[in-house]
């Protein structure tokens, strides 16, 4: 609100106010006073003539009643009277007046008030008991109409003084306001930068000082115009004379730049040209100097001979890094679009730097994850450049521990991947300062490097750029003492097909693995078992089972005289081959002799060259790839394809289908059962959910992503754990049907006539199912260690299947037991389930109840509690495995030849 309506407001709101609830009261004063003077005249005209008026109504004297009356009307607003005796009866009636109102009980005089119209009655002498009376109407609008009057009057006198009142604060308000606005004027002039005339001086006291004050700017603002417009005279031409000689200098500039580009380009040009002119010759010294190697020479001849070596290789490497430093300094560095195989990359890349991890004693491996897709497209020259650069730099910064290549899948599009890929050391680590000027040229960590380690400091540089053209990005994470992780992003093209197939399948033979590195270890006992292996230690060897192949690695203190004799001792006892992987050069290796076949391989091994030696070792045949569709013929009858990496349940199922009129085929593992589906349509899968490797719901989802009839074939999950919701949601991950272990053969007969429209040629025997749920410990000895007309049941009625099936059970606890033992003390909750829900279902298709409940009490019991729940069980299901492998050892015959019927069977498949 403005200084000028507030003003305003306080002139003229406040006496308006006032004279109005002035005019209000005296207004109603004014009424009042009118209305009582109306009733004291007209009560004291009716009782004065009351007495009168009675005599002559007592008298019957209406002659006189009638002056009487004629005096009462001319009373002010009386309009009619009405005169009633005693009995109510009228005597008079003058002005029309009716609707009498009745007589009061009280002979007194009363006013009756009804708006404008009044009623006055009054008791008249007339002699009797009942007194007559007199009724007046009075009609009180002349009343009103003065009020309005008066209010009219009050009105035009409010209105009056409201004008001048008005006129008097707009004068007030005028001369206050005045000078303000001049000042507000001249102050925005000068926020323009207009120098405005002074102010006219008021003649009040109050603003008198601020016109002053705003004078006194004014004149402020004008000399300091007038000093800052000749500081801007004197700026604009010293800045004329600097942009004279700054236009000098940046000719002079642009010519130097010009010069300066055509001697880097010149530069470059020259270190390209010297870099292949020096290592021509140099090629030609590296390879005499072999040449000279292979030939008869002095032991201080051919120390002198590696020193040459090692110094060719050093100055070798010195002038690639030169030419590849000086190609991407002039943009000469064109990128290839090649097929391109990361195993095998990262392969060569270990293989070429194993020399230096042998001499320093490292652990060097590489891994590939199994979503890296093995179709890549894109430069493997430059590629293998950049984790040749990284590995080596690895390898020369660490002295002791590991160096380990990891390849794995970032993002995946239709047909673009982008793969991360690390190189890990244990190496001395770094600095924050030293990882901000890592990637620049010849540049190293410390100035001792050099001298210490060798090099230029151009390979992080180089492979900085390297990435960067490719369209990657790198990065290192590192902690002083601890170690570096170089990794970096490569975006290459594929064609969508991640999956790798199996370079040979192991069909569930049993490989010896001792391995101390972890890492390694974990390596191997993946890839063997993705081949379709049962990877286990000496100790995990079920008794009476040989070993198909023994791999183990060699340290260095195994490589001392005691240890060597121990490993000829240790080998002399295996009875099957070996694979001695040894962290040394090949002329190191050590001599031993493998009686029972195998070599020796050192580290690190390529995937091809442990391939081939388990290919030569084992000496079978059908672990080659399967045939082409086109050169075996596919049979008539429905193919079914059986996927369980128990062989108790393939066995069972197979013996099940055997008069069933379908060709059963059994894998040991997802990937084999992946590998079967590339070359061969089925027509049903029974597909076991949870196994090693890949279990049974990515086996289904990779061969749905087959071409083909893969999208259609019925997929059976047949698990033994599988309750209504779990049912639903193994339907929805896109298998067909759901088969609980143990296997119902009328049920599997069902699925057959459902599936695939076949009839059994008769009915399969029913077998009862064992109730799953919560086991009490006196409940767990009221069942036998073995039933056999139970395990004959499950068998479908076939007796020896079901000494096979406890032959081959009672073979493999020890393995079980292992397995369980060691998730439990590394309170590892999914071994730990996957090695109870591996010995259920096995169980399932036996006659073991004991040991069968037990094995489902703690499978549920893991499920649904966790581990805490199921430590009071264990030992209970040990007792039991212990009694069943008694049970065993007490029936040697029969088992005997059931092992052997069951070695027979798996065999033939």
């Amino acid at each position: 609100m403005s200084l000028k309506t507030r003003l305003m407001l306080s002139i003229l709101g406040l006496p308006m106010l006032l004279l109005t609830l002035l005019a209000g009261v005296t207004l109603a004063v004014e009424d009042r006073q009118r209305q009582a003077a109306l009733r004291e005249t007209l009560t004291h005209g009716a009782e004065l003539l009351a007495p009168t008026m009675g005599k002559a109504l007592a008298a019957g004297d209406e002659q006189a009643l009638h002056p009487l009356a004629d005096r009462l009307l001319a009373l002010p607003h009386v309009r009619a009277l009405s005169v009633q005796d005693g009995r109510g009866q009228p005597r008079l009636a003058r002005g029309g007046l009716r609707d009498l109102p009745a007589t009061p009980e009280r002979a007194a005089t009363r006013l009756l008030e009804h708006d404008r119209q009044w009623l006055l009655q009054t008791p008249l002498p007339s002699g009797g008991q009942t007194p007559a009376w007199l009724t007046l109407a009075i009609d009180t609008t002349p009343l009103l109409l003065a009020r309005y009057h008066l209010m009219a009057c009050a009105g035009l006198t409010l209105l009056l003084a409201g004008l001048l009142l008005f006129l008097a604060g707009f004068a007030t308000a005028r001369r206050v306001t005045q000078p303000l606005k001049d000042a507000d004027r001249v102050l925005e002039h000068l926020a323009f930068g207009v120098v405005p005339e002074r102010l006219t001086l008021p003649a009040s006291p109050e603003l008198l000082g601020l016109a002053q004050r705003v004078n006194d700017l004014v004149d402020h603002l004008a000399s300091a115009r007038y000093d800052m417009q000749a500081q801007i005279e004197q700026t604009t031409d010293e800045l004329r004379e600097s942009m004279e000689t700054i236009e000098v200098q940046n000719i002079e500039l642009d010519m130097s730049h010009r010069r300066a580009l055509e001697a880097n380009r010149v530069k470059s040009e020259f270190l390209a040209n010297m870099s292949h002119e020096i290592r021509t010759p140099l090629n030609g010294i590296v390879g005499f100097c072999r040449l000279l190697g292979r030939s008869r020479l002095e032991p201080r001849q051919r120390e002198w001979l590696d020193h040459v070596q090692r110094a060719c290789d050093s100055l070798l490497m010195l002038v690639n890094d030169v030419l590849d430093f000086s190609k991407l300094e002039a943009g000469r560095v064109e990128l290839e679009t090649l097929p391109l195989d990361m195993v095998t990359l990262v392969d060569d890349v270990l293989g070429l730097q194993a020399p230096l991890a042998q001499q320093k004693g490292l652990e060097l491996l590489g891994l590939v994850y199994d979503d890296v897709p093995a179709d890549l497209q894109g430069d493997p020259m430059r590629t293998r450049q950049v984790i040749t650069n990284l590995v080596n730099n690895a390898l020369k910064f660490t002295d002791r521990g590991e160096v380990i290549v990891r390849v794995m899948l970032e993002e995946a599009e239709a047909d673009r991947v982008i793969l991360r890929v690390s190189i890990g050391d244990t190496g001395m680590g770094m600095t924050e300062e030293v990882r901000q000027r890592l990637f620049q040229a010849f540049h190293q960590g410390d100035i001792s490097h050099s001298r210490q380690f060798g090099g230029t400091g151009l390979g992080l540089a180089i492979s900085h750029q390297l990435v960067e053209q490719m369209g990657g990005e790198i990065f290192v994470e590192s902690t002083p003492g601890e170690g570096s992780t170089f990794s970096f992003t490569l975006p290459m093209a594929s064609k969508g097909k991640a999956d790798r197939s199996p370079e040979l399948y192991l069909h569930g033979d049993i490989i010896v693995l001792d391995e101390p590195h972890l890492p390694t270890r974990r390596a191997l006992k993946h890839l063997l078992t993705s081949w379709g292996a049962r990877v286990t230690t000496q100790a995990g060897v079920p008794d009476g089972t040989r070993a198909s192949m023994v791999v183990a690695a060699l340290g260095a203190d195994d490589l001392s005289e005691e240890q060597l004799a121990a490993w000829r001792q240790r080998l002399d006892r295996l009875g099957c081959p070996a694979l001695l992987l040894v962290n040394a050069s090949p002329p190191d290796l050590p001599d031993l002799p493998l009686p029972h076949g195998g070599e020796i391989i050192a580290k690190p091994v390529p995937r091809a060259a442990l391939t081939e030696a388990l290919l030569r070792h084992l000496k079978r045949t059908q672990r080659a790839l399967p045939a082409p569709p086109d050169t075996t013929p596919l049979p008539a009858s429905p193919q079914l394809l059986v996927v369980d990496d128990n062989a108790s349940n393939r066995l069972l199922l197979r013996e099940l289908l055997a008069d069933s009129g379908v060709t059963v085929t059994l894998a040991a593992s997802g990937a084999e059962a992946l590998a079967l589906a590339r070359h061969r349509d089925f027509d049903l899968v029974l597909m076991d959910i949870r196994m090693a490797g890949m279990d049974g719901l990515e086996t289904t989802r990779a061969l749905r992503r087959l071409e083909g009839a893969w999208g259609r074939v019925p997929i059976i999950a047949v698990t033994a754990h599988a309750r209504d919701e779990q049912q639903r949601l193994l339907r929805e991950s896109g298998l067909d049907d759901v088969l609980i272990k143990p296997v119902e053969p009328q049920r599997l007969a069902r699925l057959l006539e459902e599936h695939l429209g076949l009839e059994p040629p008769q009915p399969l025997t029913d077998v009862g199912t064992t109730k799953g749920g919560e086991l009490a410990p006196e409940e767990e000895q009221e069942h036998a260690v073995v039933d056999l007309e139970m395990g004959t049941r499950l068998a479908g009625g076939r007796e020896p299947l079901a000494l096979e099936l406890l032959a081959q059970l009672a073979d493999s606890l020890p393995g079980s037991e292992q397995a369980i033992r060691e998730a439990f003390d590394r309170a590892d909750e999914e071994a730990l389930l996957d090695a109870l829900h591996a010995l259920n279902g096995a169980c399932r298709y036996c006659g073991t109840p004991r040991l069968g409940l037990l094995a489902e009490t703690l499978e549920t019991r893991l499920r649904s509690r966790g581990m805490h729940a199921v430590a009071p069980l264990l030992p209970d299901l040990y007792a039991a495995m212990m009694g069943l492998r008694r049970w065993q050892a007490d029936q040697p015959s029969s088992m005997t030849k059931a092992t052997a019927r069951a070695s027979s069977s798996e065999s033939e498949r």
